[in-house]
């Protein structure tokens, strides 16, 4: 098993420059990263600057991609029961556990800090839930009051039934 990387052990700020750094340069430019990050005191290689680079290249194109994909499911496929918040906390959930397994995570994650994430996210889930059906109830309140007024204003029964699709989003 190869060494762990020298950049996890730079100070917070200096890996956090390190990255945007990276990003910056289009993953490129090792040779002066290194020099830069000598003048800082931070001695490693330009080819462990490169296998760090590597990683953190590909594991930003794949998070770019699952927002991108994220996204378009979104616009493609409503999610009013949060069903896609729901899938999304058990794959963290999983990939967590992968992670602690295999231990590929940055050991300055903890087990603890992997917990709160969740609870963070469960949480998150369950207040839009909670949101999402209050809202529900408000609108279908509504609309049987304004249907009550619209029929006591004389409106046909079809313009009753347009309203109430129009502010539902719904046909019956």
């Amino acid at each position: 098993m190869p060494s762990r990387s020298l950049v996890y052990d730079l100070s917070p700020e200096i890996k956090a420059w390190l990255d945007e750094a990276l990003v910056e340069g289009n993953f490129s430019g090792y040779r002066a990263l290194e020099a830069a990050l000598r003048e800082k005191g931070c001695e490693i290689s330009r080819s462990a600057l490169h296998r760090y680079g590597q990683d953190f290249e590909r594991r930003l194109g794949a998070l770019k991609m699952a927002s991108q994909q994220a996204q378009a499911i979104a616009e493609a496929v409503p999610d009013e029961e949060n069903a896609l918040s729901d899938a999304l906390i058990r794959l963290f959930q999983e990939k967590a556990f992968d992670y602690l397994i295999k231990m590929e995570a940055d050991p300055k994650i903890s087990f603890a800090a992997l917990g709160q994430a969740i609870a963070q996210i469960s949480g998150t889930s369950t207040a839009l839930k909670r949101y999402q059906t209050e809202v529900r109830a408000k609108t279908k309140s509504a609309v049987q009051e304004i249907e009550t007024i619209a029929r006591q204003g004389g409106l046909s029964g079809d313009a009753v039934a347009s309203i109430r699709q129009h502010i539902l989003g719904i046909t019956q």
